[in-house]
């Protein structure tokens, strides 16, 4: 499905108070409104997808799975900074008619939300049935729930937190050192820091899967190896895979956003700021996430006023919100034919 746009003719203010003119929204919708309009599901995408999630949730969302075209009306937007179409560091400054590269502004996640709000707007969706998202998507969610808590019926969590943590800063500041320690990342070229990016997407895999991850999918078949391991070979791989399709401008800018989320900022702290919730919560914990510990998702669960919690046992580690799609279907299920408040969501197993 082709990525659709929208143009914003007003001037978008930063939560930095820096300006950006022209906002272009790159985004994905699939469906139609009902008749009463309440059957939208809006899908905020995590660090490095994209708005077409009938792409990259495959098993939660398409013409045959739990959400479809037929019963929900669908959209997914590119966040702010992303090579997909919504403006980027590889977008023209009209200030100086070449691409902003270093220049683009830093944003938050609170400005990703803000860019979402005026698409909603110009879709005219006054009432979000389900919004969703797992891991920076998640972040994005529980923003926008708090800035339009009227805005949201129901709310659904996945694998994130209110506070991104310093160990996670940590991981991000250790890829920014790998793509700034590129040279080329400074020649300001859309493949500037391609290098960096690639040992990047290294460093990062280590914190979306686990040590028992690899153990199981890395695992030597001959004892008599000694170079040119499955391990490296797959950090390789998917660094490559990532570098045929991103960019290193957006990845540097989208990890300082993740980096800034902190719900509690100007709210008189992030308890507070949970309180103000008011959407139907099921938040997901994933047992072997080592990047967004389920500790942050149980946080999330005993502060939010009307909220369930599921525990998803994957081995899979963080990136086990994008595969355990089987599982993700039968706890949302369960979670809309149940009382939620303190509810702790057995999952079910399909024989």
């Amino acid at each position: 499905m082709s990525t659709q746009s929208f143009t914003y003719t007003g001037t978008f203010e930063l939560e930095s108070g820096q300006k950006l003119q022209g906002l272009e929204i790159g985004f994905n919708t699939y469906g139609n409104l009902n008749k009463n309009r309440d059957n939208v599901v809006w899908v905020c995408h995590a660090l490095t997808a994209n708005s077409d999630v009938f792409d990259w949730w495959k098993g939660l969302f398409g013409p045959n799975d739990h959400f479809n075209p037929k019963d929900h009306f669908i959209v997914c937007a590119n966040v702010l900074g992303s090579p997909y179409g919504t403006v980027s560091p590889l977008s023209i400054n009209p200030a100086t008619g070449q691409p902003y590269y270093l220049a683009f502004p830093e944003f938050t996640i609170r400005d990703i939300v803000k860019a979402h709000k005026i698409l909603a707007d110009h879709l005219e969706i006054e009432h979000i049935e389900i919004l969703l998202g797992g891991s920076l998507g998640g972040q994005q969610a529980i923003e926008w729930s708090i800035i339009e808590p009227e805005r949201i019926k129901n709310l659904i969590l996945i694998a994130t937190n209110a506070l991104h943590s310093p160990w996670g800063i940590a991981f991000n500041e250790s890829q920014r050192l790998a793509i700034t320690a590129d040279r080329t990342f400074y020649a300001g070229s859309p493949d500037g820091g391609s290098k960096g990016l690639k040992a990047a997407r290294s460093i990062a895999l280590l914190s979306y899967r686990s040590y028992k991850t690899y153990a199981i999918t890395q695992q030597e078949d001959s004892d008599t190896i000694t170079d040119n391991f499955k391990a490296s070979t797959y950090q390789n791989y998917q660094g490559q895979k990532l570098v045929n399709r991103f960019n290193a401008y957006s990845y540097w800018y989208l990890s300082k956003a993740m980096d800034s989320h902190n719900v509690g900022r100007g709210r008189h702290g992030i308890d507070k700021a949970l309180s103000l919730i008011k959407a139907r919560t099921l938040v997901i914990g994933i047992k072997s996430d080592v990047l967004f510990p389920i500790e942050e998702q149980q946080y999330l669960f005993r502060h939010i006023p009307k909220s369930a919690f599921a525990e998803l046992d994957s081995f899979y580690g963080h990136d086990g919100f994008l595969i355990e799609t089987e599982d993700l279907t039968n706890i949302i299920t369960s979670f809309f034919k149940t009382d939620v408040k303190g509810k702790i969501i057995e999952l079910q197993k399909i024989a």
